[in-house]
């Protein structure tokens, strides 16, 4: 992000920010799509997938589970220990251990090693494509023409797909036996794992995909059906089949499902789904993003104020509440609840963030050492958090701290991919940083990230 100006109205401060206090948006440099992040989401996708997990021989602490803004019905590793799922399924899934049943799945690839045997796949299936251009050549230059060109080409790619998309559905075979294993070991039933590939056969229905051999030799993963029938005996022989589902994940998901509704879908949309009739917590939840969405601040605060009375120790609500008070041009009052919140979390980030943020749109200078203090602490917990980092910077910046400032643009600017940005500010920063000292050796890290990040687009 461009750096601006250190002192602003608190209006026009707090509009900045525009929900991404809430909602953080991070580019994901190996996706097209974005990355939400949300300090109660986090926290419930890690709750419901460390007990999977631990039953894979993975560590919990180094599984990621992270959500990408899609509304497709959509999950995936693409390398790490990393699942990605897409907000498309949280919204398609009635309940968490339906999303626990798509995390076994999808850690069945990681522990398969199907990342590495995948690009070695689509390399083997290039490798044929590119052969049969070679041998179309051939035929054209003894005298085959062109539709013999054109036609052993066709069949070479086809060859080549059914190559390649025959050994993923051996990788989807594979995973789901794996998940099937783990979801056991875990004592999680597997009726979410079924329940969840019944809707996805009724999409196939609705989509009206024949069953027939040419359609399958171009599908990517098996039939929903086909998968149903095959786990549907190995889940009911299995003595977590009648397992309970976790009660508080279960009531932990359906308030984050609300809330994602309510910040990504249309406030009208929301009020439809969830009417005022409906004065459940997860309702209410939903109702206080599509009012503040809507800029109806008092209906948004009435919401946040039943939530806190049923549960004054939330500190999602609470953050809730301090966020649309700040986003309302009232900094002064935000500070209470966001620092409520950010101290039941233990600090965290995400939410140190956002009372960071309130603390500096008070424009109180006796505000901006603490601001300074949460911030870091944001940061050195969560250093791919761009936003805290743009705030640090107006911080520093208005202490007079201009290196420091500039090495928080950097910083910033790197999470965003604005790489001439970054080594333009990494630059900056390090003429002005003391020499040998951790931030000076960091600017310089980032002068060599940005640089080659720049020669490679170059090269491409």
């Amino acid at each position: 992000m461009p750096t601006r100006p250190a002192r602003l109205s608190a209006r026009a401060f707090a509009r900045i920010a525009a929900l991404l206090a809430m909602f953080t948006w991070a580019a994901q440099p190996a996706l097209a799509q974005s990355v939400l992040r949300d300090a109660e989401t986090e926290a419930l996708l890690d709750d419901m997938a460390a007990p999977l997990a631990e039953a894979a021989g993975l560590d919990p602490s180094n599984l990621d589970i992270v959500l990408i803004n899609d509304p497709t019905i959509n999950a995936f590793v693409a390398g790490g220990q990393v699942v990605y799922i897409h907000s498309g399924l949280i919204d398609a899934a009635d309940t968490a251990n339906e999303v626990q049943g798509v995390i076994a799945h999808e850690l069945g690839h990681i522990t398969g090693g199907h990342i590495n045997r995948y690009s070695e796949g689509a390399g083997n299936a290039t490798n044929i494509t590119i052969l049969s251009m070679l041998l179309g050549a051939a035929a054209a230059a003894a005298g085959g023409g062109g539709e013999a060109l054109t036609g052993i080409m066709m069949a070479g790619q086809r060859a080549a797909l059914g190559n390649f998309l025959a050994f993923s559905r051996v990788q989807e075979a594979s995973a789901d036996a794996a998940g099937a294993k783990y979801l056991s070991e875990a004592g999680i039933s597997g009726r979410g794992s079924l329940s969840f590939f019944n809707k996805l056969e009724n999409q196939e229905l609705r989509r009206g995909i024949p069953r027939n051999a040419e359609t399958e030799f171009i599908r990517s993963h098996p039939l929903s059906s086909d998968r149903i029938f095959r786990l549907r005996e190995d889940y009911m022989r299995d003595p977590a089949w009648d397992a309970p589902d976790d009660a508080d994940l279960q009531q932990r998901f359906e308030r984050v499902k609300a809330k994602l509704a309510g910040y990504l879908d249309p406030p009208d949309r929301t009020l439809l789904d969830y009417p005022e009739s409906d004065q459940s917590v997860a309702a209410r939840y939903a109702r206080a993003y599509a009012y503040h969405k809507h800029a109806y601040m008092d209906k948004a605060l009435a919401e946040t104020t039943a939530l806190i009375e049923s549960d004054p120790a939330n500190p999602y609500f609470l953050e809730l509440k301090g966020q649309v008070l700040l986003e309302s041009g009232q900094p002064e009052e935000a500070l209470a609840p966001l620092r409520q919140a950010t101290e039941l979390t233990g600090n965290h980030p995400l939410i140190g963030a956002v009372f960071g943020h309130a603390l500096i749109a008070t424009e109180n200078d006796a505000n901006y050492e603490e601001a300074e203090r949460v911030l870091r602490a944001a940061v050195a917990r969560d250093r791919a958090n761009p936003f805290a980092w743009y705030q640090l910077g107006i911080v520093y910046a208005a202490r007079g701290d201009e290196a420091r400032a500039m090495l928080a643009s950097a910083e910033q600017q790197v999470l965003r991919r604005d790489y001439l940005s970054a080594l333009r500010s990494a630059q900056a920063a390090e003429g002005r940083l003391p020499m040998e000292t951790p931030d000076w050796i960091r600017a310089q890290d980032i002068v060599l990230q940005a640089r080659a990040a720049l020669e490679e687009a170059r090269d491409r």
